[in-house]
């Protein structure tokens, strides 16, 4: 990791209160697209949590001044000894870019990518993406995600050995390969980013407040994905709605079960990612819907949660840098 760099953080940041109580502390950041989240670590041990706005929704608001509001009751408290910070943070419209590291990656060579600012008193560190070919042979990218990557495989170590295939659904779905603990490839799937424009920006399906999921629908889509494309399926979504009377919330379930369906279907197909085993790592309730889908195809699947995972590649890269 190079030397540090002076950033702009302490200057909209308030200093610790003189006779604040709290003794220091590190800061864990995942901050991705649609939002910021801050971790206080005490000890090893989580001890608050605050959120904040996405790299994509800052606004007139620079990264550097939307950390500090964030940051600012706990610097008021104590000293911030360490913050590390993964995902757009380290992307050009983040704190500063940070570049990617090639695959394959192991989690050291990944933190070898990491860079340093100097905020005051304290160290800021950007956790850099990883950049691999895809299973079609083009060159793609993730941020973020490499951190729960990582953080499984320290959670469990088994996982580190052979080959296995980690499914992170999202905005920007990732099927990862992994090889003996090396980041070797991936693929990224839009399903997340459409479904948000399509059930909002389209003529598809237009609603307020997101219903309930209807789990029939979800299960319609699912097969009607395996059964023709995508572009094909669509317009069911609306057609339902108009001529058999479905609800929004039946058709923004069946929207969800066509582009998962898709995209389980369109990465299955791919014989070199086939046979690998397959681990879940996301929010509970979006991987339960990926393991719906993966059910018809027989496939054994172990699911991880996502924040468990995302702390754990943070709490793991604070205790290298550290050792460095």
């Amino acid at each position: 990791m190079a030397e540090p760099v002076e950033c702009a953080l302490e200057a909209v940041a308030p200093r610790q209160a003189p006779g604040a109580p709290g003794g220091p502390a590190r800061v864990l950041c995942d901050w991705g697209s649609s939002r910021l989240r801050a971790f206080l670590a005490l000890g090893g041990a989580i001890a608050e949590r605050r959120e904040g706005p996405g790299i994509g929704q800052l606004g007139q608001d620079s990264p550097a001044e939307v950390l500090a509001r964030v940051l600012a009751p706990w610097r008021a408290q104590r000293h911030l000894e360490r913050i590390v910070l993964c995902g757009m943070a380290g992307s050009r419209n983040g704190l500063a870019e940070v570049p990617y590291v090639r695959a394959p990656a192991t989690a050291a060579q990944w933190l070898a990518g990491a860079a340093a600012l100097r905020c005051g008193e304290g160290l800021l560190t950007l956790l850099p993406g990883v950049q691999a070919q895809n299973f079609r042979d083009v060159a793609d990218v993730m941020r973020g995600e490499e951190t729960q990557i990582f953080g499984a495989l320290s959670l469990e170590p088994s996982l580190a050995s052979g080959r296995q295939m980690m499914v992170l659904p999202g905005t920007h779905s990732k099927w990862v390969e992994v090889r003996d603990g090396r980041i070797a490839r991936l693929q990224t799937y839009l399903t997340g980013e459409l479904f948000e424009l399509l059930s909002t920006r389209s003529s598809l399906l237009r609603v307020g407040a997101a219903p309930e999921p209807d789990e029939d629908a979800f299960d319609v889509g699912l097969r009607n994905a395996a059964r023709f494309d995508l572009a094909a399926n669509l317009f069911e979504v609306r057609s339902a709605q108009l001529i058999e009377a479905r609800s929004a919330g039946w058709a923004r379930s069946l929207l969800s079960g066509l582009l998962i369906g898709a995209e389980v279907q369109s990465m299955l197909a791919l014989r070199s990612a086939a046979g690998a085993p397959l681990t879940l790592i996301g929010d509970p309730a979006l991987t339960a819907r990926y393991l719906r889908a993966l059910a018809g195809y027989g496939t054994d699947v172990h699911r991880l949660d996502g924040d468990r995972c995302v702390l754990a590649g943070l709490h793991a890269a604070a205790e290298s840098l550290q050792e460095s």
